[in-house]
């Protein structure tokens, strides 16, 4: 049992660093292309990729088994975007310089769930949770009334698109991966579509004359998928408590990399926002590990 726990808590730890650390160098680097050639990469070779992995785990029976469901498809359908949302706004953060905005969206997205959880699954909500929905939208707030120009409505686009991506896949009882393939080819044909028109505009820059950087391109698939996969096993191994605190990892990260690599603006108000965000992200940590 300890070898297990200690197993999910080291495949969560590598997806969250994943997330907030490598697939933040990737994206910056390949951000010069142009986000919708990008986008449109990250949606191709994910779905791309996913088929080879449910052919390799011999999955095309649960896959079958879930598009025979009327009721999953809609709710996939939905969900997909909702993902390509989240994917859009994210390399359009990185490739505008706005890693500390997005990190923001996932601090406060896991307690922005919470409320979620409480309105649509009527899940139950102690004083300490409720605090710290609390001082998310006094953060929010602050950013309206004292710097409209300020509000990261990157991060806040991002924590609702992923926020409400997983309250959709909460209703449906699907496997994560299974999921994404489904969700990823209900966007496969829009992409491969923006591809052809990227291609025939000639502003494209995957090219079969530049293997080398072709297959960093085709890299987009790997780096969304590898750390689904890591956190996605961690969850299954140790729960959604520890899962939740080591999460953290991820926009923690992109905070340092945005601030002190990338050396992103980061004024005043945005400080006091965010000084308030990481009290109540304590605070729903505490709470998480007593409850766990």
């Amino acid at each position: 049992m300890k070898k297990d726990f200690n197993k999910g808590l080291l495949l969560t730890s590598l997806g969250s660093f994943w997330w907030g650390f490598i697939g933040v160098l990737y994206f910056e680097f390949v951000s010069f292309i142009g986000h919708i050639e990008l986008v449109v990469h990250r949606c191709l070779w994910t779905a791309v990729m996913l088929f080879f992995t449910t052919t390799f785990l011999s999955k095309w029976g649960i896959f079958i088994k879930t598009i025979s469901n009327i009721r999953n498809l809609i709710y996939l359908f939905f969900s997909g975007f909702l993902i390509f949302i989240n994917w859009a706004i994210w390399i359009y953060a990185v490739a505008t310089e706005r890693i500390i905005d997005a990190s923001f969206g996932y601090f406060i997205m896991p307690i922005l769930s919470v409320l979620l959880g409480y309105i649509f699954f009527k899940e139950n909500l102690n004083n300490k949770r409720v605090f710290s929905i609390i001082l998310v939208f006094i953060s929010i707030l602050i950013l309206l009334f004292l710097n409209l120009k300020s509000l990261p409505w990157v991060g806040l686009v991002v924590a609702l698109s992923w926020a409400f991506y997983n309250l959709l896949r909460k209703k449906i009882n699907v496997d994560t991966d299974i999921g994404l393939l489904v969700e990823s080819l209900f966007i496969f044909p829009f992409a491969l579509v923006a591809f052809y028109l990227v291609v025939k505009n000639g502003s494209n820059d995957f090219n079969l004359a530049n293997p080398g950087f072709s297959l960093f391109l085709i890299l987009a698939g790997p780096m969304t998928v590898i750390p689904l996969f890591l956190y996605v096993r961690g969850v299954e191994l140790i729960g959604l408590g520890p899962t939740g605190m080591i999460f953290y990892i991820t926009p923690t990260l992109q905070f340092i990399l945005g601030y002190f690599y990338y050396n992103e603006v980061f004024s005043l108000v945005k400080f006091v926002s965010f000084i308030i965000i990481w009290i109540a992200v304590i605070i729903y940590l505490k709470d998480l590990y007593e409850t766990n």
